[in-house]
C-alpha cells in the first residue's frame, strides 16, 4: 500500500516507520550512539556522526513530512533552534514581514539577536492583507506568520499572504503549532516552510521539547540540512522517540481538544463576568471566516479577559485547580497562563499593546480532561477572582 495516499491518522502512526529488521520490534529503536562504525574511510551505512544524523531522528523527520504533505523535514532541540537555523539563510540587509502578535520568543530573536547582525524587521497585523502589502520591500526575504498566532488567536489568509510575499520574492513561512497538520497544512495553501514546536501538541504530553522545519523546496532544504549540522541545533534520539509515540496519538487528542475548547469558548462568551473571548470557531469571532476556510476545526486554545482590572485577571488566573499556572500548551492536560508576565515577557509592553495583547489577556490550553470538569474550575476561579478582598497572588515570570 501506497504510505502517501494514506489519511493523516493512519499517516501519523505508520508514516517514516518500519519495523526494525533486525528485531522485528514494531516501535523505533532509540538508537543511543554518538558515533557510528564505518567499512572504511568515508563508506558508511548513511550515518557517520550522530550530530548529523540518527535513524530515531530520520524517521521522526520523515513522519512529520507525511504529515504536513511535505517532502523533507527536519528536527532541532528546541523550536526557537529550528526558528533560528532558518534565520541563518539570511544575511545582513535582508529584511523580514511578521505578525505583530507573534511568540514572545520569536519576537525576541528578531529584536534582540538578529536586529543586532543587520536583519530588519516590520510587524504588521497579519490578518490584514494590505498591511502585509504595504509592509514589503526589496530586500524582504520571509514573510513570517503565525495561524493561529500565540495568543491572540487570529489567523491570516495563508493563502493571500503567500501571494503577496511570493511576488516580492519572499519566502512565506507558517508557524503551524496552534493548528497541528490534523487541522491545516499550509504549505498546500502556499506556504514554503512549516515551523513547529513539536514540544506541543505534537509531543503532546509535557515531556519533551523539540522543533521542526518542514518544506517541498528541495535547494532550500539542502541548505536547512547544512545549517542543522553546521549549527548542531540538533535532538537527542530519545527526544524523538518521544515524538513519535505523540504523533501516533495526535489526530484522536486533537479531536479532543477542539470539542472541549469549543464548549469553554461557548461557556465563557455567555458568562457575565467574561469581557472578551479570543476563539475562531466562535461565529462573531474576527477570525472565523478565515479559519473556516482554510482548518478543519478550531484548535484546542482559548484566551480570555474578565471584567476588571489585571489583579482581577491574575486572581483568576492564580485560582484554578485542575487548569495548571504553567507555560507552554498542547499537553494533555489543561493549563492557563498570563502572557503579559510569563510567554510574551520578553515583548515590550507598547509592543505588545500594539499587537492587541492587553495585560488583563489570560490563554487556556485546553486539554483532553472531562470538559464539565474543566468548566467547574473556570467558574469557581471566576467566583473565587470576583472577591476582591482576596489577596493578588503573585504570577511567575
Amino acid at each position: 500500500m501506497n504510505k502517501d495516499k494514506l489519511k493523516i491518522a493512519t499517516r501519523a502512526i505508520h508514516a517514516g516507520q518500519q519495523p526494525d529488521p533486525s528485531t522485528g520490534a514494531i516501535m523505533t529503536p532509540v538508537y543511543l550512539t554518538s558515533t557510528y562504525v564505518q567499512s572504511a574511510p568515508a563508506e558508511h551505512l548513511g550515518y557517520e556522526y550522530a550530530r548529523s544524523g540518527n535513524p530515531t531522528r530520520t524517521a521522526l523527520e520523515a513522519n512529520l513530512a507525511a504529515l504536513e504533505d511535505g517532502k523533507y523535514g527536519l528536527c532541532f532541540a528546541s523550536g526557537l533552534a529550528a526558528e533560528n537555523t532558518l534565520l541563518h539563510t539570511l544575511k545582513s540587509g535582508d529584511h523580514i514581514v511578521t505578525a505583530r502578535d507573534v511568540y514572545g520568543g520569536t519576537f525576541r530573536l528578531f529584536d534582540k539577536i538578529w536586529k543586532q547582525l543587520g536583519v530588519s524587521f516590520t510587524a504588521v497585523h497579519a490578518w490584514n492583507l494590505d498591511e502585509i502589502r504595504g509592509a514589503m520591500q526589496p530586500n524582504t526575504r520571509l514573510l513570517w506568520l503565525e495561524s493561529p498566532s500565540n495568543p491572540l488567536l487570529t489567523c491570516a489568509d495563508i493563502a493571500g499572504a503567500a501571494e503577496i510575499g511570493h511576488a516580492g520574492g519572499a519566502k512565506v513561512i507558517v508557524d503551524n503549532t496552534f493548528a497541528t497538520p490534523i487541522l491545516q497544512r499550509p504549505l498546500s495553501l502556499g506556504a514554503d516552510v512549516i515551523v513547529h514546536s513539536v514540544t506541543k501538541y505534537l509531543g503532546g504530553h509535557s515531556d519533551v521539547i523539540g522543533g521542526a522545519l518542514v518544506t517541498n523546496d528541495e535547494e532550500l532544504h539542502e541548505q536547512l540540512r547544512f545549517l542543522q549540522n553546521a549549527l548542531g541545533g540538533v535532538p537527542g534520539p530519545m527526544d524523538c522517540f518521544l515524538v513519535l509515540r505523540g504523533t501516533k496519538t495526535l489526530a484522536v487528542r486533537m479531536k479532543q481538544h477542539c470539542e472541549n475548547a469549543a464548549k469553554i469558548a461557548e461557556y465563557l462568551a455567555q458568562h457575565a463576568d467574561v469581557e472578551r473571548v479570543y476563539y475562531p470557531g466562535l461565529v462573531d469571532d474576527p477570525s472565523h471566516e478565515v479559519a473556516s476556510r482554510q482548518m478543519s476545526d478550531y484548535g484546542g486554545m482559548v484566551s480570555v479577559e474578565l471584567r476588571g482590572d489585571l489583579e482581577r485577571n491574575r486572581r483568576f488566573a492564580s485560582s484554578t485547580k485542575v487548569f495548571a499556572l504553567a507555560e507552554s500548551l498542547g499537553g494533555v492536560e489543561s493549563l492557563i497562563n498570563h502572557p503579559a508576565s510569563m510567554t510574551h515577557a520578553s515583548v515590550p509592553k507598547e509592543e505588545r499593546e500594539k499587537g492587541g495583547l492587553r495585560d488583563t489577556l489570560m490563554r487556556l490550553s485546553v486539554g483532553i480532561e472531562d470538559v464539565e470538569d474543566l468548566i467547574a474550575d473556570l467558574d469557581q476561579a471566576i467566583a473565587v477572582s470576583r472577591d476582591s478582598s482576596s489577596s493578588p497572588a503573585t504570577v511567575a515570570g
